[in-house]
């Protein structure tokens, strides 16, 4: 039995599958549905889980080689809300770009996570290293 680290099992999955160069999606509760693409929904209620809990969950077992989100997300939300979402992005390298590009990059994904986020334009795309 699995005792620390993440527990849910068809999330362990996903990961177990991601390569070097992969890419994963943390999206928020109102990112669209992708029916070709694995989805693991850890959302519970608004803001649980948030997107930096669960890249925060994933950085001990999961090397990040590089982080892209989308521009919009420093119009669309308060300082402090900005701050604690990319506090979990803290030293990795962050590629901003418009979002409708971001969305670009969703089929090749090995798969997506949904949060309860509610951070506007809050969704990540984690490269691994």
């Amino acid at each position: 039995m699995i005792r620390t680290g993440i527990l849910n099992p068809a999330l362990l999955s996903l990961l177990a599958r991601v390569r070097h160069t992969n890419t994963l999606v943390i999206a928020d509760r109102g990112f669209p549905f992708w029916p070709d693409l694995e989805t693991v929904d850890l959302s519970l209620v608004d803001d649980t889980p948030t997107v930096a809990q669960v890249v925060t969950a994933l950085r001990p077992n999961f090397f990040i080689g590089r982080v892209f989100t989308a521009t919009q997300v420093h119009e669309a939300n308060s300082a402090g809300k900005l701050a604690r979402h990319l506090a979990a992005l803290d030293g990795l390298p962050i590629t901003f770009e418009p979002h409708i590009e971001l969305k670009k990059r969703v089929p090749f994904a090995i798969g997506l996570i949904r949060t309860g986020d509610t951070t506007q334009y809050g969704n990540l795309i984690l490269e691994s290293a």
